[in-house]
C-alpha cells in the first residue's frame, strides 16, 4: 500500500471518529432528547437509557481512536515541536473533552444506569455536559480548518 494512501486512511479514521464523537453528542442532545418528551416518564427512561449505553459504548472506542489517529498524524507531519498553534489547540481540546466523556460517564452516567427510579435531572446533566463536548469539539474542528488555509 503507497504511503500516501495509508496516511489518507489514517486520517479518514481519524475524522469518522471525530464525527461520531462530536455529530453523535449533537444529535443526541439536541434532536433525541427533546422528542423522548412524547414518551411517558418511564418509556422516556428506557430509550434514552439503552440510547447512551450504545452510544456511549461506540465512545469508548472513537475517543481513543481519535487521539490515537491525531497524534500519528502529527508525527507523520513532523511532530509536536513542528505542530502549529492550531493543531495545539485541536489536541487540547480534544484531551479536555476526553477528560469531560470519561467524568460524566464514570460519574452521572453510572448513577443513573444504577438509580431503581432515574431522575429527569440526571438526564438533563448528562445532556448538559453533552453539550459542552460538542461545543469543543466544534472548537476542535474550526481550529483545524484554521490550521490549513486554502492557497
Amino acid at each position: 500500500m503507497p504511503h500516501s494512501i495509508l496516511w489518507s486512511l489514517v486520517l479518514a479514521l481519524h475524522l469518522v471518529s471525530i464525527i461520531m464523537w462530536v455529530g453523535g453528542g449533537a444529535y443526541a442532545a439536541v434532536i433525541l432528547r427533546p422528542s423522548l418528551n412524547l414518551l411517558d416518564q418511564t418509556q422516556r427512561n428506557s430509550v434514552h437509557l439503552q440510547t447512551m449505553a450504545r452510544f456511549f459504548k461506540g465512545l469508548t472506542h472513537a475517543i481513543p481512536t481519535a487521539l490515537i489517529t491525531g497524534w500519528m498524524l502529527v508525527l507523520h507531519e513532523g511532530g509536536f515541536a513542528n505542530a502549529p498553534w492550531t493543531t495545539n489547540a485541536m489536541q487540547l481540546l480534544g484531551l479536555i473533552m476526553a477528560v469531560l466523556f470519561v467524568r460524566m460517564y464514570m460519574g452521572t452516567y453510572q448513577k443513573l444506569r444504577r438509580a431503581i427510579r432515574p431522575q429527569a435531572s440526571g438526564f438533563d446533566s448528562v445532556r448538559k455536559q453533552v453539550l459542552i463536548i460538542v461545543a469543543l469539539g466544534i472548537l476542535a474542528v474550526l481550529s483545524a480548518c484554521l490550521g490549513h488555509p486554502f492557497v
